[in-house]
């Protein structure tokens, strides 16, 4: 059964480039399975995005030897929404992105939504001095809590 982290994933179009596919002059290398398009393959800003949405897939407490890593969201995401829990959940959205030394987080932004929660995250690709806003839409509806 596949699971969906969020109903809807938007990115502003900005675009960075280092290299080509052909030159090897990429910063970072790496792949994903959801890449089948670009045969797996994923390289500098689009590998730091996918970095960061594969954090959002990890519940708080489910990575084995490093129980604190890992979002609230999903504990959080059925409770009623107060400013506290705002703030939690920015708090964490802040958390999450600095981890990876490639990106700062430069403002988080939480909002309710009819059927869940929308977190705006303006972010900073360290390397390549790009200013990105990313959106998430976590469904209450489609998400699956397990």
């Amino acid at each position: 059964m596949s699971t969906k982290l969020y109903n809807n994933k938007t990115v502003a179009v900005n675009k960075a480039s280092v290299g080509d596919a052909n030159s090897g002059a990429f910063a970072y290398k790496g792949f994903s399975s959801k890449e089948y398009k670009k045969n797996y393959k994923l390289y500098d800003i689009d590998l730091v995005k996918q970095d960061i949405i594969n954090n959002f897939y990890i519940r708080k407490g489910e990575k084995l030897e490093n129980p604190e890593f890992g979002t609230v969201i999903w504990d959080i995401l059925f409770e009623p929404f107060t400013e506290e829990v705002k703030t939690i959940i920015a708090r964490d959205v802040e958390d999450i992105v600095n981890y990876d030394p490639r990106i700062v987080v430069n403002a988080v932004t939480v909002d309710s939504t009819d059927q869940g929660i929308r977190i705006e995250a303006d972010i900073t690709y360290i390397p390549f001095n790009v200013n990105e806003r990313m959106t998430f839409d976590f469904d209450k509806q489609r998400s699956v809590i397990n």
